[in-house]
């Protein structure tokens, strides 16, 4: 871990700046959204996808920096997060819907990933799983159930190829996968080879391989912030307790 005052070469950011609860949004758009729903929030730099800020939720300083779409955006990203100091990455996304009973605006709280991404090849054999921290999976089913949020638990899809994603659908759904999106896999692949706890809450958006219209969902994207940010709370205040009985 670089503890110096160099910033990473992506991120534009230096150890200690951000947070160690980073939440990781793909659209820079995104982020001023999460922002407005934290005290004293900045804006602290914007480098090509990645944008980033920080602020306060519930006296929890957490930090947001957006990845882009993809794995190798994603896990530069991480990459350069574990080098400044993060701990915890949540993925807050949107995703497309495979099984039927899923709505459009449910949670949807990945367990773990289908590898489909091509990026997390690079750094493990396709027998390595990637599974999200059950600190997190358990901190993010909370947070739903405090706030009253409709959510489902289970596999995720990860996809490097989006307009092909309907053409494997019938697969899918038979596998009891709950959905498709494109980052979760390269996330828990590379935090559980570094140490580092991580997780995906995602915003059921539309059905796999059907046209996405964004009027349909959109009302429901302070859902999955909230979601999100509910999330580190739970999480920094069990981190505190454990802290204390040692």
């Amino acid at each position: 871990m670089d503890r110096s005052n160099k910033k990473m070469y992506h991120i534009g950011l230096g150890f200690g700046v951000l947070s160690g609860f980073v939440l990781l949004p793909g659209d820079p758009g995104r982020v001023d959204l999460v922002l407005s729903f934290l005290e004293g929030s900045r804006v602290l730099c914007f480098k090509r996808e990645f944008k980033s800020g920080v602020g306060f939720y519930k006296g929890v300083r957490v930090g947001v920096l957006s990845t882009g779409i993809g794995g190798p955006s994603t896990a530069i990203a991480v990459e350069e997060l574990a080098r400044i100091g993060a701990h915890t990455l949540i993925r807050i996304g949107t995703t497309g819907t495979i099984q039927k009973n899923i709505k459009i605006g449910d949670i949807i709280i990945a367990t773990a990933a289908v590898r489909g991404d091509g990026t997390s090849k690079y750094y493990a054999p396709p027998e390595y799983p990637a599974v999200a921290s059950i600190e997190v999976v358990n901190a993010a089913i909370e947070a739903a159930e405090r706030l009253g949020v409709p959510y489902h638990v289970g596999i995720v899809w990860s996809n490097d190829a989006f307009y092909a994603e309907g053409d494997y659908v019938e697969f899918w759904r038979r596998k009891r996968v709950l959905s498709v999106e494109m980052e979760a896999s390269t996330l828990f692949t590379i935090a559980s080879i570094k140490g580092l706890r991580a997780g995906a809450i995602l915003l059921a958006i539309n059905e796999a391989g059907r046209e996405i219209s964004e009027e349909t969902w959109r009302k429901y994207i302070d859902r999955l912030i909230l979601v999100g940010l509910e999330t580190v709370h739970i999480l920094a205040s069990r981190d505190t307790k454990e802290n204390n009985k040692n």
